[in-house]
């Protein structure tokens, strides 16, 4: 059973469609990362889910309630891009004002720790840098012991050391049972961290399904090799989709590998350090909303 579900949901502001009868939902112990373009909807889908706007038409329900219920709220967290708290209360206040909010709230330490906000505790929110508010923020979505969290990109402004505790402290909130929402623009994040990824588009759901599925609708693989063919040959090559420069050789995109592999060999014998890479998750994302916007 869904924890999370929006039912033929479309939302609209005035002559524009934010959301066009979408069905989506998130299981128990489930991170899903919702992806999209600027303008797709992803923010218009959190913000229903939590209570913060109303559906023009359909359903939104969280634990089987609307998500204004406040025992529904009880039970989520959330970090929000536009998240706002005083600059002139310190980390350590911030944390536990907000602890005061729950019924059965994480102990403060534990907070601090999954935020990685050790040593910082007494520091005013606003003498800390940006990376450090986005900790303190997370910490915040946290800090209730929630059983849902919705993350719209968490890890803005974050190093790469930082990014990385984030990842671990996310993975360890699923691993103990708890259920995620995941927005973001890094698509390493959602290929390290996803159950599932939905790709939302214009306002409808256009791909779902695991990274590795995702990835594997992009129906591309790209050849590397160093060859003496010029650019022009290779492009003739039947099954070539794309050729780009790749340092001393060729990089070559199709979604018939073998095909291409067994024809640059025929015509370069001297063909050399050939190798053959799955398309990544941005290609396929890429791929994926550029065929919408096309349709």
């Amino acid at each position: 059973m869904a924890i999370a579900e929006l039912h033929t949901v479309s939302k609209r502001y005035g002559a524009v469609t934010a959301l066009d009868a979408v069905d989506f939902s998130i299981a128990p112990g489930e991170l899903v990362a919702l992806l999209g373009p600027n303008g797709a909807g992803k923010t218009t889908a959190v913000r229903i889910l939590l209570g913060l706007t109303s559906p023009s038409k359909g359903r939104a329900t969280v634990f089987g309630n609307p998500p204004t219920d406040s025992a529904a709220r009880r039970r989520t967290g959330a970090l929000l891009q536009v998240s706002k708290v005083p600059e002139t209360l310190r980390v350590r206040e911030h944390i536990q004002l907000f602890s005061s909010y729950y019924p059965n709230p994480l102990p403060l330490a534990e907070t601090i720790a999954a935020a990685g906000l050790a040593g910082l505790e007494n520091r005013l929110f606003g003498e800390l840098s940006g990376g450090q508010k986005q900790r303190v923020l997370f910490a915040l979505a946290l800090c209730g012991n929630p059983e849902l969290l919705f993350l719209d990109e968490p890890s803005v402004g974050l190093d790469v050391e930082t990014r990385r505790l984030l990842w671990r402290q996310i993975r360890a909130f699923v691993d103990r049972g708890g259920s995620v929402l995941l927005t973001t623009h890094y698509l390493e994040e959602a290929d390290a961290l996803a159950d599932r990824v939905a790709v939302i588009n214009a306002g409808r759901i256009v791909a779902e399904g695991t990274p590795s599925e995702i990835k594997a609708r992009s129906a591309a693989k790209k050849i590397r090799c160093v060859t003496r063919l010029e650019e022009r040959s290779l492009r003739a090559i039947p099954g070539v989709v794309e050729v780009r420069k790749h340092h001393r050789g060729f990089e070559i995109r199709t979604g018939e590998p073998e095909l291409v592999v067994r024809e640059l060999l025929a015509r370069d014998a001297a063909l050399g350090h050939l190798e053959i890479v799955e398309a990544g998750l941005e290609e396929a994302f890429l791929n994926l909303t550029a065929q919408e916007v096309m349709q």
